[in-house]
């Protein structure tokens, strides 16, 4: 079993604007509402673009700009938390045995869920079959019970 590697990349790496993003999200909403009255105090479209930024980005009307940016930048490397080399490699092949095993698991789970899903829709369509076949029984009935009656009458 091998395992991959993969390398951290700081926020230093990215230019003045990504690092300034970085440090208004890690403050939350309200740093981002002061840069942008900040802007519109110092220059007016500074303001605008920074308003326009955030509702661009959805940091406007998010609940939280944290859980925004680490949603980005989990995506931005390609990999999930649960994925990251440890560096030694028998604790590795352990966890990624056991993720295999976890996800082989969730998928037994997942089929039988569905196979549970699809006896009871069964079950409960041949139950509305067997009211309906009942209920058109009970309805040739009566009309069979309207038919005799005429012919009673017909005879007398």
């Amino acid at each position: 079993m091998s395992t991959v590697a993969y390398t951290e990349t700081s926020p230093r790496s990215g230019g003045w604007f990504s690092r300034a993003e970085a440090w208004l999200d890690d403050r939350g909403k309200g740093a981002w509402i002061a840069a942008m009255v900040l802007g519109f105090i110092l220059f007016w479209p500074i303001g605008l673009a920074l308003l326009a930024y955030m509702i661009w980005s959805n940091r406007m009307f998010s609940k939280s700009c944290r859980s925004h940016r680490h949603g980005h930048e989990a995506a931005r490397m390609g990999r999930r938390h649960g994925f990251r080399s440890s560096g030694n490699t028998a604790f590795d092949a352990y966890k990624a045995e056991t993720l295999k095993r976890l996800m082989d698991e969730q998928e037994q789970f997942e089929a039988f869920l569905e196979r549970l899903r699809a006896a009871k829709d069964k079950s409960e369509f041949d139950e509305f079959m067997d009211e309906r076949a009942t209920a058109a029984r009970a309805t040739d009935d009566e009309e069979d019970e309207g038919d005799d009656a005429d012919e009673v009458e017909l005879k007398a």
